[in-house]
């Protein structure tokens, strides 16, 4: 039995859905920002099913945004289990958030964003506090099985987030997705921190495509989302979505021809109205354009003598 609560979020994606998994185990599937109404959507939803917040023994999270990982704290006596780095953002230790704020501050002079502009690190930390307080209780990763569920398996689909994972199972062709695959929209790959500070930068969008690709080879029948509808028709989505990234991509590619410009520069082009308003968003689309376009050989990137990164075509 997979039942869904709609939960409301104070973010412009609109509601976050949850999901109450009964299995050897009872567990739920994301828990929503840490608001008051999103409280009382958890509670409500769970009363209409004859449950409580202390009848859940496992909260499983998909990843580790602000609108999946805030009221693990309402469940005292369940489980806590995610990806590895979901841990890093639960925990919020001294030394992961300086990482994270250098870590933007590289990004953004390398992009070419003007230093005026710099406090936008800070604004990539504000939904913090919707968070949860509590850390996980255990780690899960690609190829572990998900305790409590017999059939069911846990997959790293990397990309919308670096600790994004997804739940899949085979025999009934049922895969709770997380942000994977949205009915309406392309999730956003974000530009986030490495799990390890000594790697480079994670290029996101190249990982969400290749987390795509490899649901055309699986047997799914419907994915439950972590917004709005179930998905059906999965192949033929991905197949749609994939085209359409490239061809975003080319847009970039045209804007390339003649004379080399920043990240900036080009996010500035592609989102003349709301770059600004949503720096971190935009930023990060044009960068996985631009990291689509170098893996194609399609443009070039240099770098200036103050290590500001330029791409023009090849």
């Amino acid at each position: 039995m997979i039942h869904k609560i709609v939960i409301p979020t104070p973010f412009a994606v609109g509601d976050v859905n949850a999901f109450v998994v009964k299995g050897d185990c009872l567990s739920l599937v994301d828990a929503g920002p840490k608001t008051p109404d999103a409280y009382e959507a958890l509670k409500t939803g769970l009363k209409e099913i004859g449950y409580t917040f202390n009848d859940i023994e496992q909260v499983f999270l998909t990843h580790h945004h602000p609108d999946h990982a805030g009221w693990m704290d309402a469940f005292d006596k369940a489980e806590v289990i995610g990806h590895p780095y979901t841990d890093l953002w639960l925990k919020r230790d001294e030394e992961f958030m300086a990482f994270h704020d250098r870590f933007y501050l590289e990004r953004l002079h390398e992009e070419g964003v003007p230093e005026e502009y710099f406090s936008w690190i800070e604004k990539m930390k504000r939904p913090i506090k919707l968070m949860g307080d509590r850390t996980l209780d255990r780690e899960t990763n690609e190829g572990d099985d998900w305790l409590g569920h017999p059939g069911w398996k846990v997959l790293e689909t990397l990309g919308h987030a670096q600790s994004h994972l997804a739940l899949f199972n085979e025999r009934t062709g049922e895969m709770i997705g997380g942000d994977l695959v949205l009915e309406k929209v392309s999730s956003n790959p974000l530009i986030e921190p490495p799990f390890n500070p000594s790697d480079e930068r994670p290029k996101s969008l190249l990982q969400y495509n290749d987390s795509l690709k490899r649901l055309l080879d699986m047997p799914i029948d419907m994915i439950y989302s972590g917004h709005g509808n179930e998905v059906k028709n999965i192949h033929s989505l991905i197949e749609s979505r994939l085209q359409k990234q490239h061809e975003r991509a080319m847009k970039v590619h045209g804007m390339l021809a003649g004379r080399s410009k920043t990240i900036y520069e080009v996010t500035a082009e592609l989102f003349p109205a709301v770059y600004l308003k949503e720096l971190g968003l935009t930023l990060s689309e044009t960068i996985g354009q631009t990291d689509y376009l170098l893996s194609k050989g399609l443009i070039k990137q240099t770098a200036d003598e103050s290590g500001i990164l330029k791409y023009e075509q090849q």
